[in-house]
């Protein structure tokens, strides 16, 4: 019974069909896809940026940028950017976090040629009063309507040196308000204690407990603490210590009068009543002695003989009894009323 296989070898046209088979089988294996980077014109697609060096556009890469020096230093490392596409590609550069501001490029705008890879070149310029410790920041990438970004991690080398100082306390009411400055190169974090002695003795103890703020290198904060309970009627004194890490540590203090102010205001009334009331009594008896006097010198000395039986008159009626005041007399009335003058003058104007 003959097969019903075509491609059984048993005749000489079985040649054929095993070549057309085998090349079926073949086909998809020769013919390759197309590279993502020859899709023809347009923006440039699937650019990169990372560190140079260290196998910097494959599998090894650095994963970011380190630097580590001291203060006044320049620190130097590379950029890759690679462009696989067929067009140009062009960059720009530029710092960004607490370190952006120190990273300065060869171009802040790079223009890298079809399939091809730019190293640029940067510089990390350390401040004089950089703080001695770790702090990041990154490089970043646009072009092509993609933005790329690049870590960087600096770590700055020196001694450290920490100082802090309590300034300008003040006791405002149920009020203490005090500033904090960052006098050395480290961040601080503070913490407070609190201390009231009046007259009698202590009025407020409160431990140290931390402050919810960090204090940066050469920062200056100005804080207020609470006193609810603070007297009604006192003289105190009170004291602030700050303490931080690495042995930083001030204090500080100021005084303050707590008086009330209703029984001061009716003292004070009481007082201006009574000095008024004393001003009066001295006007008016220095009012009176000034109209005697006037009536006597208007009527002049005595004059006529005396009736009979009776003290001496004048026109006609009756007068005290002796001589007549003399210009002596007269002067020594008024010399004795200039006396009291200034005395009843301070009453009345009080």
């Amino acid at each position: 019974m003959p097969s019903s296989n075509p491609c059984v070898p048993r005749s000489p046209t079985a040649l054929p069909c095993l070549l057309g088979l085998l090349a079926a089988l073949l086909l998809p294996l020769l013919v390759a896809p197309p590279a993502a980077a020859d899709d023809g014109p347009g923006p440039p697609a699937g650019w990169t940026a990372r560190p140079a060096g260290g196998g910097s556009s494959g599998r090894d890469a650095r994963p970011y940028v380190y630097l580590e020096g001291t203060a006044s230093t320049v620190l130097q490392d590379r950029l890759s950017v690679t462009n696989p596409a067929r067009t140009p590609l062009t960059v720009r550069l530029r710092g960004d976090g607490r370190a952006g501001p120190w990273l300065r490029f060869a171009a802040e705008t790079v223009t890298v040629p079809p399939r091809t890879r730019a190293d640029v070149p940067f510089a990390l310029a350390v401040p004089g009063n950089a703080v001695p410790g770790g702090l990041a920041g990154e490089i970043v990438a646009a072009g092509g309507g993609e933005e790329k970004r690049v870590r960087v991690r600096v770590r700055i080398g020196g001694p450290t040196l920490t100082a802090l100082t309590v300034e300008d306390v003040e006791v405002s009411g149920r009020t203490i308000r005090y500033a904090l400055v960052n006098r050395g190169n480290a961040p601080l974090r503070p913490r407070l204690a609190v201390r009231a002695d009046g007259v009698f003795g202590p009025l407020l103890d409160r431990p140290a407990r931390p402050l919810p703020l960090e204090l940066a290198p050469g920062r200056r904060v100005e804080l207020t603490e609470p006193w609810p309970d603070a007297p009604a009627l006192d003289s105190v004194t009170v004291r602030l210590k700050v303490v931080a890490e690495g042995g930083a540590w001030d204090e500080a203090a100021a005084s303050a009068a707590y008086v009330p102010v209703v029984p001061v205001a009716g003292g004070g009334l009481l007082v201006l009543g009574a000095l008024a009331v004393l001003g009066t009594r001295a006007y008016r008896r220095r009012r009176d002695r000034r109209n005697r006097r006037d009536r006597r010198d208007r009527d002049g000395p005595m004059t006529g003989p005396p009736t009979e039986g009776g003290p001496p008159t004048q026109n006609g009626s009756p007068t005290e009894t002796g001589p007549p005041p003399t210009a002596q007399a007269v002067r020594e009335d008024r010399q004795r009323d200039d006396k009291e003058r200034p005395l009843a003058k301070t009453g009345a104007e009080s």
